[in-house]
C-alpha cells in the first residue's frame, strides 16, 4: 500500500517495514505454503502481508488502525480482524478459520511486545509457530541460557513452552521510519511434550525469583516458598539466574502437587 498516504502513528508504535531483501529473507525464513491458515500480527502498509498471501492463497490479518484496516479490506484474498490483539481469542480464530493450529506471523509493535508474546502463550495449543519481528533485546531476553544476564521471567515462561531460534539481524534502516533499536526476527515453535505444569503458577513462582535478582534466592524465593508451606528441598544459595528451566518447571509442580521435586538439593 502507498506509503506517502499514511503518517505512522506513534501511539501503535508504527515502524514499517521497507527493506525488499529483508522481507524476502523473513518470508523465506517462514516458508508459506498454500492453504495454510496464517494470521498476521500488525500488517501495516502490507509489506510482508502481500508476499504471504501470495503463497498462501488467503491471509487473515489482524489491525487496530482502522484506517490501515479499511485500505486493507480492499484486498480481496484478506480476511482484516479490526481489533487490538491483545483481544483476540486466537483459539476460538483458529476454530472460526477451521483449523487446529495457526501459523502467526508479524512485525509486532515494539511498546507491547511482551504482553502480546504472554497474551499467546495462552493460546499455544493452537499454535503451529511463530515467527516475530521483536527488539533485538527482547529476542536475547527469550533465547538467553542460564548464568547470562539476559535470562529472566521471559526467558523460562516461554522456553517452557517453545522451542526458538534467533534466525534473522535486521538494521533500523530497514524501517520507515527507523527505530532507534537493533531488531530481530524469531522462530517459536510449540513444544510437543511440555512440563505439565500450571501456567499461573509457574509464573508467580518464576516473578517472585527474579524480583531482586542480584540477592540469593533464600531472600525471595526461599520466603515464598514457606508461605506455600513447600515440604521439600530445593537450592536457595544461587541467584535466579543461575537455575535452569528445567529446575523452575520441577518445583512449581512440586509446589503444586505438594511432592518433592525430584534432583532438588
Amino acid at each position: 500500500m502507498d506509503r506517502a498516504h499514511h503518517r505512522p502513528r506513534k501511539r501503535f508504535g508504527q515502524h514499517f517495514l521497507a527493506d525488499l531483501a529483508v522481507i524476502d529473507a523473513i518470508v523465506r525464513a517462514i516458508a508459506p505454503r498454500p492453504g495454510q491458515a496464517m494470521v498476521e500480527i500488525g500488517p501495516g502498509l502490507a509489506a510482508l502481508t502481500q508476499p504471504l498471501v501470495e503463497r498462501t492463497g488467503r491471509l487473515t490479518v489482524i489491525e487496530l488502525d482502522r484506517d490501515l484496516a479499511a485500505r486493507l479490506r480492499q484486498h480481496p484474498l484478506l480476511d482484516v480482524v479490526e481489533s487490538d490483539v491483545l483481544k483476540v481469542d486466537f483459539t476460538a480464530l483458529a476454530a472460526r478459520l477451521g483449523n487446529p493450529r495457526l501459523r502467526i506471523v508479524g512485525n509486532l509493535p515494539y511498546n507491547i511486545s511482551t504482553p502480546i508474546l504472554f497474551h499467546l502463550l495462552a493460546h499455544v495449543d493452537s499454535v503451529e509457530d511463530q515467527h516475530f519481528m521483536l527488539q533485538k533485546e527482547v529476542v536475547d531476553r527469550m533465547v538467553a541460557e542460564p548464568c547470562t544476564a539476559d535470562y529472566g521471567r521471559l526467558s523460562v515462561m516461554l522456553q517452557w513452552r517453545y522451542e526458538m531460534e534467533d534466525v534473522l539481524p535486521v538494521p533500523p534502516t530497514a524501517f520507515d521510519p527507523p527505530p532507534k533499536v537493533d531488531s530481530a526476527v524469531v522462530r517459536m515453535v510449540p513444544r510437543p511434550s511440555p512440563a505439565p505444569v500450571d501456567a499461573a503458577g509457574l509464573s508467580e513462582l518464576v516473578q517472585v525469583a527474579f524480583s531482586q535478582r542480584r540477592k540469593l534466592l533464600r531472600h525471595t524465593l526461599g520466603k515464598w516458598l514457606e508461605r506455600k508451606a513447600f515440604g521439600g528441598t530445593f537450592d536457595l544459595q544461587r541467584r535466579a539466574e543461575e537455575v535452569p528451566v528445567a529446575e523452575y518447571l520441577a518445583l512449581a509442580g512440586s509446589v503444586a502437587s505438594g511432592v518433592p521435586a525430584d534432583g532438588a538439593a
